[in-house]
C-alpha cells in the first residue's frame, strides 16, 4: 500500500513537471482563469446604453413632447426630429436604432379613453439594444402617459394597490456577475477535461506509457496520479481566480463559503478529470481528442443550467443532463455564491456528484486499462 501511495505521488509530481515545461498549457491556463472571465463578464453592456433614436411627431402636442424628452442618457441619445418621409432612408442607412412615430390626435385620443397606437420602428441588427431597449421605450411611453394623465382623467381606474419588487441575491440585476460565475464554471470543466487528456495523449505519442507499462507500476496508479495531479493545478488556479478576478476585479460578492464551494470543485474536479480520461482512452492523437472535447463539452455547458434554466428544456434532456457533472457545479455554485449556502443545503448535491464520478472514475479505469493491454 505505501508502496502504491509512493508510485502515484511520484507519478503526480511528474506530471506537474512536465506541465509547467509546457508553456503553451501554462499560457491556456492563465489566460483562461485571468483574461477571459474578466473579458467575458464586461464584454456585454449591463443594459442599453446610448441607443440612438428619433422621433417622427405628427402630432405637436404637449403629450407627444413630453414623451419625446424622457428619452434621456445613458439609457438614449437626444432623439433627433425626422419626417415620415425618412424614416426607411435613415433605417437603411443604420443611423438610428429606433425611430418612434406619434400620430396626429395623439394626445387628443389618449384624453378621450381612446387607444391610439405608437410606431415604433426597430433596427433588430442590433439584437442586444433592439430586444432590450424596445421594452424600455415600451416603459418610457406607458410612465410618461399615465403622469400626464394624474387628474386630468376623471374616467381613468386609479388603483389603491402597488407592486414593490425586491431582486435577491444580485439587487441590481448586474449581469456581469453571472457571466463571471458562469464564466468561472466553464473555464474549470474546459481546463481540466483538456489537462488530463491531453496528459494521457502526450505520454502515448512519445512513448513514456508503454516504459511505465513495464515497470511495477499498475494503471489503477497512471490513472489515479493524473486526476490528483491536474484536479490540484485546476484547484490552485480556481481559487486564485475566485478570490482575484471575480471577487476583487469584477466585485462579484461572494455569500457563502469560499471553502464549502472549493470542496465542491474538488468533487467536480474529481468526476471532470476521470471523464477527460475516458475521453483520451479514444483518441489516438491531440487532434481527435480535441474533436471529442469539442462534441462533449459545448453541450455540457450549453444545456447545464449556467445561462438558460433547464426547467426551460425539454424533459428528455433534462433527464440526460443528470449525467453531467456541469449540472450539479452549476447548481451548487451558484448556491453558495449567490444565495451564501451551507453545507446542510448542498450535501445532497455533492453527493450525487460524487456518485456520478466514481461511475464515470470506473468505467475510464476499465477502457484505460483496455487501451493500454492493445
Amino acid at each position: 500500500m505505501i508502496e502504491s501511495f509512493r508510485h502515484i505521488f511520484s507519478l503526480g509530481c511528474k506530471e506537474i513537471i512536465g506541465l509547467f515545461r509546457d508553456p503553451l498549457m501554462v499560457v491556456l491556463i492563465i489566460y483562461s482563469f485571468s483574461f477571459n472571465i474578466y473579458m467575458g463578464a464586461k464584454s456585454a453592456p449591463e443594459a442599453i446604453s446610448n441607443a440612438a433614436i428619433a422621433v417622427v411627431d405628427e402630432d405637436g402636442s404637449a403629450l407627444s413632447k413630453r414623451i419625446s424628452d424622457a428619452f434621456i442618457p445613458p439609457l438614449f441619445l437626444k432623439p433627433d426630429r425626422i419626417s415620415r418621409a425618412d424614416i426607411d432612408r435613415v433605417m437603411d442607412e443604420g443611423r438610428y436604432t429606433f425611430v418612434v412615430v406619434f400620430p396626429p390626435s395623439f394626445q387628443e385620443k389618449v384624453m378621450a379613453n381612446d387607444t391610439p397606437e405608437v410606431q415604433v420602428n426597430v433596427d433588430a441588427t442590433r439584437m442586444s439594444q433592439a430586444f432590450t431597449g424596445n421594452g424600455y421605450i415600451q416603459q418610457i411611453i406607458n410612465r410618461e402617459v399615465k403622469s400626464f394623465l394624474g387628474g386630468k382623467s376623471q374616467n381613468r381606474p386609479i388603483y389603491s394597490a402597488g407592486m414593490i419588487i425586491r431582486n435577491r441575491f444580485n439587487p441590481n440585476l448586474t449581469k456581469s456577475w453571472a457571466r463571471a460565475v458562469s464564466g468561472l464554471i466553464n473555464n474549470i470543466t474546459m481546463i481540466a477535461l483538456i489537462l488530463t487528456g491531453a496528459a494521457l495523449i502526450r505520454e502515448r505519442e512519445r512513448g513514456t506509457l508503454e516504459h511505465l507499462l513495464v515497470t511495477p507500476v499498475k494503471p489503477v496508479e497512471i490513472m489515479i496520479s493524473k486526476v490528483w495531479s491536474m484536479s490540484l493545478l485546476v484547484l490552485v488556479v480556481t481559487g486564485f481566480s475566485l478570490i482575484m478576478v471575480v471577487h476583487q476585479l469584477l466585485n462579484v460578492p461572494i455569500a457563502g463559503s469560499f471553502w464549502l464551494f472549493m470542496f465542491g470543485v474538488l468533487i467536480n474536479l474529481f468526476t471532470v478529470t476521470s471523464l477527460g480520461i475516458f475521453l483520451a482512452c479514444f483518441a489516438r492523437d491531440m487532434p481527435q481528442l480535441g474533436i471529442l472535447l469539442i462534441l462533449v463539452l459545448m453541450p455540457m455547458q450549453i444545456l447545464s443550467g449556467g445561462s438558460t434554466s433547464q426547467a426551460n428544456m425539454p424533459e428528455i434532456i433534462q433527464f440526460v443532463m443528470r449525467f453531467a457533472p456541469t449540472t450539479y457545479f452549476v447548481e451548487f455554485s451558484k448556491a453558495i455564491l449567490f444565495r451564501g449556502a451551507d453545507f446542510s443545503l448542498v450535501w445532497k448535491t455533492f453527493l450525487q456528484m460524487l456518485i456520478l464520478g466514481g461511475v464515470y472514475f470506473f468505467i475510464a479505469l476499465q477502457r484505460f486499462r483496455k487501451s493500454v493491454a492493445s
